[in-house]
């Protein structure tokens, strides 16, 4: 049965960012942790938030966000929280800052290491309503996490893994473009990229989910037109608009499942929390593709046709390479092992994207070797 279901409150516009206090006012949310990282509060984005709050009382602020949120991290911020006596989160930053702040919502409120919510491990049902409201405000254009139901995080024993619930939807999503406005270049092209796979994989994906499917081709043609334009033009309003608008439609199709570029991205992003999850996507999108092209799902939806007429290029069989050349374009590392990965590392590798939940939801089943194929060939 497909599971259609889209419930986050979103504002979208230049100049968003001034609806934050009536959000705070209609979820009751009177001491907020706000949730960041260094970068962010660095650039005067925190600053600006201040400002639109207008708030007399001294902020709380947890600004210890890593480039991959942790368990360790969601505990110290949770504890935060509690000896603060906040009464809601408000997470500004990219995907990193978002996902923290929904492990902040289930660890202030549930008992447990995180590993017990984890969705591998069964622990989706294990999340109640009871969790902290959040308001999300993303300052980069690429996970799209401000209306997804899932937290990616590394748990204490590892592994990177996806606590999914639609209790942990962001109450509130403000999508103001103007906070990605000056984002340094490789940062925006591997945040866009990371949309475009989300777009791509979910369009790819085999579950019946038609409103996905037509959220993901639209996102999918705005990443495609605009992405060079916001990483070469850092100051090109419309781009980033289009990019921002991209990232959202990428997470709000993404509930019909993602595929093998994130369950390697997630495997390698646990083993090396280094890398970074956005390059590792636009990596692997072509030689997962390539993969999938043979699918009977594949096949029947006409997928790589309607992806090359979204991308308006001629030839569907050309859209690995069409994405190999735009990721040397935007000067993205030209594979892995340009990034530092090496061979001996793929068993580890291998065996956490079986044991990952994206794998499930690729439109053809990749076995041990054929992950290994794929690695070779994002080598």
């Amino acid at each position: 049965m497909a599971l259609i279901n889209y419930l986050t409150q979103i504002h979208f516009a230049y100049g968003a960012l001034g609806v934050l206090p009536d959000e705070c006012a209609r979820l009751d949310i009177r001491r907020p942790l706000i949730v960041t990282d260094p970068g962010v509060r660095q650039a005067g984005l925190i600053d600006r938030l201040l400002a639109s709050m207008n708030q007399p009382a001294e902020p709380v602020i947890f600004d210890g966000t890593p480039s991959n949120p942790t368990e360790r991290a969601i505990r110290i911020a949770a504890s935060r929280f509690t000896a603060e006596k906040c009464d809601g989160i408000i997470a500004l930053g990219g995907g990193s800052s978002i996902d923290l702040g929904k492990g902040v919502s289930i660890a202030a409120t549930h008992s447990g290491p995180l590993r017990t919510f984890a969705l591998i491990d069964g622990g989706m049902d294990k999340i109640s309503r009871s969790v902290i409201p959040l308001i999300a405000i993303p300052t980069t254009a690429g996970t799209g996490s401000e209306v997804g139901r899932a937290a990616v995080i590394i748990l204490e024993d590892g592994r990177k893994a996806g606590l999914i619930s639609p209790h942990i939807i962001p109450k509130a999503a403000i999508c103001d473009p103007e906070l990605t406005i000056g984002l340094p270049a490789g940062l925006t092209a591997a945040s866009g990229m990371d949309a475009m796979a989300h777009c791509i994989e979910t369009f790819m994906s085999p579950a019946f989910n038609p409103p996905a499917d037509g959220i993901a081709l639209d996102g999918l043609r705005r990443a495609w037109a605009f992405i060079e334009r916001a990483t070469f033009s850092p100051r090109d309003r419309d781009a980033r608009l289009n990019m921002m608008s991209a990232s959202l439609q990428g997470a709000l199709a993404f509930q019909k499942g993602l595929g093998c570029v994130h369950s390697l991205s997630h495997s390698l992003g646990g083993i090396d929390p280094r890398l970074h999850h956005g390059t590792l996507n636009a990596i692997f999108l072509p030689a997962v593709i390539e993969f999938n092209r043979a699918a009977p799902s594949v096949q029947r939806e006409n997928c790589l046709a309607r992806m090359a007429e979204a991308m308006r290029i001629s030839d569907p069989a050309t859209v690995p390479d069409a994405l190999r050349v735009m990721n040397l374009k935007l000067g993205l590392p030209k594979g892995l092992a340009e990034m530092g990965v090496a061979r001996g590392s793929f068993p580890e590798v291998i065996n956490r994207a079986l044991a990952d939940h994206c794998h499930k939801t690729n439109p053809r089943t990749a076995t041990n070797d054929d992950y290994r194929e794929i690695l070779e060939a994002s080598m």
